[in-house]
């Protein structure tokens, strides 16, 4: 916990929870600036959790401790901050709003068991939220709305309101509506609709209740009608409907509980207006998540299966089932070491226990299948930074462990006695490509040690060592996240720079040329000695390699035949015009020389690699390029800018359909060297919204003024 964190203290010992239906678990979300995590330090504050809210720009929040967060000035990762309300504990899970760090989104949404969406009354939304209330909506996770900032000049809130119900559906309507002071410039208020209550936050938190004005009561009538209307739709009672069309008085209990039913299964999604720097709206915030959003026992828990991948039973939460957890997200802390946040499905993680850890493989990032036992020695509940002992952690909680030799990001803990291993989350495939490299051979060590735990914790990240290119290639999720991932890596003790990220092209023949590859060495009394013929012809593309032996009268012996090829294969490696390995053709080897004394192995492999060198001199040589097929998903209002950029790019478009969100999906071939930065530019033409899978089909000529380019900068590397 930093120094300033530790000023502004915690306000008595970690809420604590043994039963699920006490628990709520409820992941922030929404775009960038909108204020989440300014949201969830003033519902800790309103709490008494902490003594104050932060400010992250003094590097003072409990859920923005990390460095890079207080550099880039907003969220990278999910923080959990737990609270207690009446006799509920709530863990809050602030996550990150931009794209570039979705994976620490989508591990929020995996602890969590509903969604609070919080949208700013002043920026409205993106499509990318968009995007993601429909993938909630999908796996049917309650949500709702909080909207903020209501004391900026420029909020509005019934066209932000609007905005959600045109890009949410119909199930999204207000619960509350603000309540202005005379002056109309600040919110003090909100007026219940279903209550028809007003609460006044003029003297502060908790807001004094009363009736409303008189001038408020048809705005209320109108409202609540819609609201009482979309409620009594979702209701199990078939009879509420007449009965209130009826013009029969539904009483308030009958309409809150049908309203949290409703919630709680998915289909309505209230809107709470909330101002975090006032309190306005706090508190309504705290009854909807403890009222309407579900406990983990009333949330359907991941599939898991035995380690072997066998069938196993279905989880369910409880307490004294058998253990299953999942570790959410795994970081290192300059005090402690490393930490894993972990949600429990079922069962109850004690301290001092050995426990089984495994999870999926994931070879392609570095994080191979694995299964080991360990024992936990202590339990904390994370507030932020602030670790607190906890004597246990029952299904349905959220708790920390520390200095873990194994548990990595997506793992799963399980008794010893009966290992599982859970499903894995669905992740986006990070899509940027950037080259690193070390001054130093120490700092390479350093590095790729680094390098090994940064990739084990974050599922968005990719490491590549690309033998072709000779460079370390992070695939990363966009610049933001990249910068984040370098400045950890030089936080750990690596000196890294960039640079430019080069294609693995091939090299191939377009015509049939003839080559000679002459060894004649004497030396030391040892003589080598081999000569040999070729001639080359390409082939069709895809046959990659044929090697022909056409020698008459055993001019070269076949122990030695054997050996050119050997040679001209290992010179097809290491590339004839730019480094890059050869491809697509014949080699014909049709005469040569030996010597009955000097002749060996080597001296013909060294001539069929001489032989092909002299063959790329004397014909004509082409580069390949990658060409790729990409599946870009956009929003019908982008097909156009989309498709005009692909032009611009080389790119072949194939056609276009529309996914089952009514999405475009254009398909399009494009060279590998245009899509390097793709995902930072699809991005921006696409307010957020696009996204894309590369899938290699083949090789194809590149532009001679592109060729040229990559031999020049081939021959200064020399």
């Amino acid at each position: 916990m930093s120094q300033k964190n530790r000023e502004r203290g915690t306000a008595g010992p970690a809420p604590a929870a043994t039963e699920p239906g006490k628990v709520r678990n409820v992941a922030l979300v929404g775009h960038a600036g909108v204020g989440k995590t300014t949201l969830a330090e003033a519902l800790l504050a309103a709490t008494g959790t902490i003594e104050r809210a932060g400010d992250i720009t003094e590097g003072t929040t409990v859920c923005d401790h990390d460095p890079a967060a207080i550099a880039q000035q907003r969220s990278v990762g999910v923080a959990c901050a737990p609270l207690r309300f009446g006799d509920l504990k709530i863990n809050l899970l602030d996550t990150p709003g931009y794209h570039d760090f979705v994976g620490e989104l989508r591990a929020g949404l995996r602890a969590a068991d509903a969604a609070l969406f919080v949208v700013s009354a002043v920026n409205g939304l993106d499509a990318a939220t968009q995007q993601l209330w429909e993938e909630c909506a999908a796996v049917n996770m309650p949500r709702a709305v909080a909207i903020t900032r209501l004391d900026h000049p420029q909020a509005d809130f019934d066209e932000t309101l609007a905005l959600c119900r045109r890009m949410f559906g119909d199930g999204v309507l207000p619960a509350y509506l603000p309540l202005h002071d005379d002056s109309g410039a600040h919110v003090t208020g909100l007026i219940g609709l279903i209550t028809q209550r007003v609460f006044d936050y003029s003297e502060g938190h908790p807001p004094q209740t009363r009736e409303p004005d008189a001038e408020h009561v048809t705005a209320i009538a109108e409202a609540r009608g819609e609201l009482i209307e979309g409620v009594i739709a979702e209701s199990e009672d078939e009879t509420l409907m007449d009965r209130y069309l009826s013009g029969e008085d539904i009483d308030t209990d009958t309409l809150v509980d049908d309203l949290e039913t409703a919630v709680a299964r998915g289909s309505f999604h209230p809107v709470v207006p909330v101002n975090a720097t006032t309190q306005v709206g706090l508190d309504a915030v705290l009854e909807l998540i403890s009222g309407g959003f579900p406990a983990p026992d009333e949330h359907p828990a991941p599939t898991v299966t035995t380690v072997d991948g066998d069938p196993a039973e279905p989880l369910t939460c409880d307490p004294n089932g058998p253990l299953a957890a999942e570790v959410i997200k795994t970081t290192v802390d300059s005090y402690v070491g490393r930490v894993s946040l972990v949600r429990v499905f079922s069962g109850t993680l004690r301290p001092d226990t050995a426990v089984h850890i495994s999870g999926h493989g994931l070879s392609a990032r570095g994080h191979p299948d694995h299964d080991a036992d360990e024992r936990v020695t202590h339990l904390y509940s994370p507030l932020g930074a602030d670790l607190r002992e906890v004597s246990e952690c029952a299904a349905g909680d959220i708790c920390a462990i520390t200095k873990s030799g194994t548990a990595e990001t997506g793992d799963t803990i399980s008794s010893k006695a009966n290992p599982l291993l859970m499903a894995p989350w669905k992740m986006p495939e990070p899509l940027l490509p950037i080259a690193i490299t070390a001054p130093t051979r120490a700092d390479e060590d350093a590095m790729a040690k680094n390098l090994t735990r940064l990739v084990a914790a974050d599922p968005t990240l990719r490491l590549e060592r690309n033998s072709e290119t000779h460079q370390i290639v992070l695939w990363c999720m966009g610049e933001s996240h990249a910068e984040v991932v370098l400045d950890r890596l030089r936080a750990g003790g690596t000196q890294v720079d960039t640079e430019p990220v080069r294609i693995a092209l091939r090299e191939t023949f377009t015509g049939t040329a003839k080559g000679m590859g002459r060894h004649v060495k004497q030396s030391g009394g040892h003589g080598q000695y081999g000569i040999c013929h070729i001639s080359v012809d390409p082939l069709t593309q895809g046959e990659n390699f044929e090697f022909v032996n056409k020698i008459v009268g055993g001019v070269i012996p076949q122990q030695f035949v054997q050996s050119v090829e050997k040679g001209v294969r290992s010179q097809m490696e290491r590339g004839l015009v730019a480094g890059y390995p050869v491809i697509d053709i014949r080699v014909t080897v049709y005469d040569g020389k030996t010597h009955s004394v000097d002749s060996s192995d080597a001296a013909f492999q060294s001539a069929g690699a001489l032989a092909l060198r002299d063959a790329a001199e004397n014909g004509q040589l082409t580069l390949l390029e990658p060409i790729d097929h990409v599946a870009i998903t956009v929003s019908d209002g982008y097909v156009g800018a989309v498709m005009s950029d692909l032009s611009s790019r080389r790119g072949r478009v194939l056609g276009t359909e529309t996914d089952d969100r009514d999405r475009a999906v254009i398909r399009a071939e494009i060279p590998a060297s245009e899509l390097v930065r793709y995902a930072i530019e699809l991005r921006a033409m696409t307010a957020g919204s696009g996204v894309f899978a590369r899938t290699f089909i083949r090789y194809e000529p590149m532009p001679k003024h592109l060729a040229e380019q990559v031999k020049k900068e081939a021959a200064e590397r020399k």
